[in-house]
């Protein structure tokens, strides 16, 4: 096998080619191609299995021949190999590098466009992307692309979409691993080179585009020509975009199972378009609630629109984010919301942690990252009354004494399988001191379990 790969790649281009040790003779390099690839004649055959005898006193007819694997099995051995090992195996014999161009191997391909200069990530090889655009664009169907901050990463991107006129993708997905650099493209650069795929592709079901200056004009491209297959769309973070532009895209993609926008993007007809006899049941709506000044103004959505919603997907998620000062919390929580994912990633005061208690019973996991310095033990008794649902919860700089706490361990009980809590925000009482929390706690868990230590680097 070693002896055969020298002689190949000798006739490739790709190594040093020379002999075998001790300067002993190897059989000619287009003769090894041939038999590694199945293209010799029966006296082709029968002379290098000769030339091999004298040549190896140990060589034995009966070796495999690896370079006459069936295709089907290198392709099943291929896909387990990072492109990278692909690449290099190419390079063995003829009939491995034309299994490295299978169309199979390249359905599903990432993109990662980082600048040297301002990026430690690694990033495809130029060489390798114009490859892909040459030989392999009509085959792409799952495609991501990963930037890193810089404008040059993105429009690189944008110059390699602008590319994919025969491709026919079912996914998308515009990822930034830090600033998001698509944002500080020219908006008619970035539309044109995605519209290219919304025109070519015609089977979408899954677009990432978080971050982007995607419009309302772009969005009835992708709509004219995928609203049969679209499944997901993420977009949150698309200042471009109204409410008009997300509710064409709901009322023309019946099919739209999961859903993330920005809190501005949410109104009640996009719930009521949502909920309608032609729509499948929707299985995940995301909403980011973010603040761009202090003192924003949030409008309200009205409770029958939330409880549309529900009796037409009673299974449905909703995850939502909130990045709010405390005083922006006026129009949310006021009536009862269908919310299952909680998260606080700002201080949030008590007497709204008090009203997610009362008004949000499907409430699955609660993440709060601050809430001040009075302690959460009516508000938490409160979740573990009215929050039946609950099995994950995450306290960040929240205050709570050992009292409180262990009640609201016992009245949630084992259906909690997530329960994180910093030791430093328990705060002893008349009952428990901290060295005792851990062990009723881990009782009522059924489990061994302790709170979360600061670091001291």
């Amino acid at each position: 096998m070693k002896r055969t790969k020298q002689g190949d790649e000798e006739e490739e281009g790709v190594g040093g080619g020379g002999g075998g040790g001790g300067g002993s003779p190897t059989p000619g390099p287009s003769k090894l191609c041939k038999r590694l690839c199945g293209h010799d004649s029966e006296e082709d055959t029968q002379s290098d299995q000769d030339q091999d005898k004298d040549l190896d006193p140990e060589w034995d007819e009966n070796t495999p021949n690896w370079g006459r694997l069936p295709q089907e099995i290198l392709l099943q051995i291929f896909q387990y190999l990072p492109l990278l090992d692909r690449a290099f195996a190419s390079q063995v014999c003829r009939s491995w590098n034309h299994a490295f161009h299978m169309p199979e191997l390249w359905r599903c391909f990432e993109f990662e466009l980082n600048q040297p200069a301002s990026s430690y990530l690694k990033a495809t090889h130029p060489d390798l992307i114009k490859q892909i655009i040459k030989r392999h664009s009509n085959h792409l169907q799952y495609v991501s692309f990963k930037v890193d901050s810089s404008t040059e990463s993105a429009e690189a991107a944008c110059d390699i979409l602008s590319q994919l006129v025969n491709c026919s993708l079912k996914t998308l997905g515009l990822i930034s691993t830090a600033r998001p650099s698509f944002m500080e493209l020219p908006k008619s650069h970035f539309i044109s080179a995605l519209t290219v795929v919304f025109v070519n592709s015609k089977s979408l079901s899954s677009l990432k585009i978080d971050d982007t200056p995607v419009d309302d004009p772009s969005l009835k491209v992708l709509v004219a020509n995928n609203s049969d297959t679209l499944k997901l769309l993420k977009m949150s973070s698309c200042p471009h975009v109204s409410p008009a532009g997300i509710l064409c895209v709901a009322d023309q993609c019946h099919g739209l199972r999961e859903l993330a926008l920005n809190y501005h993007l949410l109104s009640d007809e996009l719930l009521l378009a949502l909920s309608s006899e032609k729509h499948v049941h929707l299985e995940h709506l995301r909403i980011d609630v973010v603040s761009e000044t202090p003192g924003q103004q949030f409008h309200t959505i009205k409770k029958s629109s939330w409880d549309a919603m529900l009796r037409h997907s009673p299974k449905f998620n909703l995850v939502m984010y909130f990045f709010l000062y405390e005083d922006e919390f006026g129009p949310f929580f006021r009536d009862e919301i269908p919310v299952t994912h909680l998260y606080f990633g700002r201080s949030v005061s008590k007497d709204v942690l008090g009203r997610v208690g009362l008004h949000c019973p499907r409430l699955v996991e609660l993440v709060v990252c601050a809430n001040g310095l009075r302690p959460l033990d009516e508000e938490l008794i409160r979740i573990a009354e009215r929050c039946k649902n609950l099995t994950a919860i995450g306290l960040g700089e929240c205050e709570v004494s050992c009292s409180a706490f262990v009640e609201f361990v016992k009245m949630c009980g084992r259906r909690l399988s997530q329960l994180s809590i910093m030791e430093e925000v328990l705060v002893p009482d008349d009952k428990y001191e901290l060295d005792e929390i851990h062990w009723e706690v881990s009782k009522h868990l059924g489990r061994v379990w302790f709170p979360d230590m600061m670091p001291t680097w």
